[in-house]
């Protein structure tokens, strides 16, 4: 059995990541691979639960810059031992909706705690599992604060932060994306979900076409 691909799609908050990653999962399915959507943090019983503490601004007040990073890395690791690689392993594909790179992106450059200190941490959590195909949806920060506001849910710990660390993730994005054009395919987000979805299509198209 040929292990499965690992799809991940990354970007700021209101890109339309969740959007894309639901649509995604159905077209790989109607190609006739084995495929399961999940989210991070999340997918498990334990990173649900390390969600809740980190997307809650009640529970979470006063949650330092390298607990965060570290709460995250645990979920991610969690994720990865008890889902992602059995799955892979078995020959399903998964569309995950943020991996590593939010990491990276969220407490390496938004907190300021370094990418490559956060890099090393995540490396450890996974085990070094990298993502077949990433899919960046670059999307203004004032785009995406702007949708944002637009959901009826209430903003989470970190959508309530300032424009400035916005900014800076949005910044790391777009490093990440230079350094690795390979891996990390950039679509613009500013587009209606269709077009995202026609050009995620197209950007894991040579994944699609190496199945035997």
């Amino acid at each position: 059995m040929p292990r499965g691909k690992l799809i991940t799609i990354e970007g700021l908050d209101g890109a339309g990541k969740t959007t894309l990653a639901e649509a995604l999962r159905r077209e790989i399915e109607a190609r006739g691979f084995a495929v399961e959507a999940l989210r991070e943090p999340g997918g498990v019983t334990i990173a649900e639960q390390i969600r809740e503490l980190l997307k809650d601004p009640a529970d979470s007040d006063g949650l330092a810059d390298r607990a965060e990073a570290l709460l995250y890395a645990a979920a991610r690791a969690q994720l990865t031992d008890e889902k992602l690689e059995p799955l892979l392993e078995s020959g399903r594909w998964v569309v995950l909706d943020r991996f590593v790179d939010s990491s990276l992106a969220y407490q390496g450059a938004g907190r300021n705690l370094g990418v490559e200190r956060v890099r090393d941490l995540n490396r450890f959590a996974t085990g070094d599992l990298t993502p077949d195909r990433t899919l960046y949806l670059r999307v203004a920060p004032a785009t995406g604060r702007a949708r944002q506001r637009a959901r009826p849910e209430a903003a989470d710990r970190l959508e309530r932060e300032e424009g400035e660390f916005f900014a800076r993730i949005a910044d790391a994005y777009n490093a990440l994306a230079r350094s690795e054009p390979v891996r990390i395919r950039e679509i613009d987000a500013e587009q209606n979900a269709d077009a995202v979805l026609r050009d995620a299509l197209e950007a894991i198209a040579d994944l699609i076409a190496m199945r035997p």
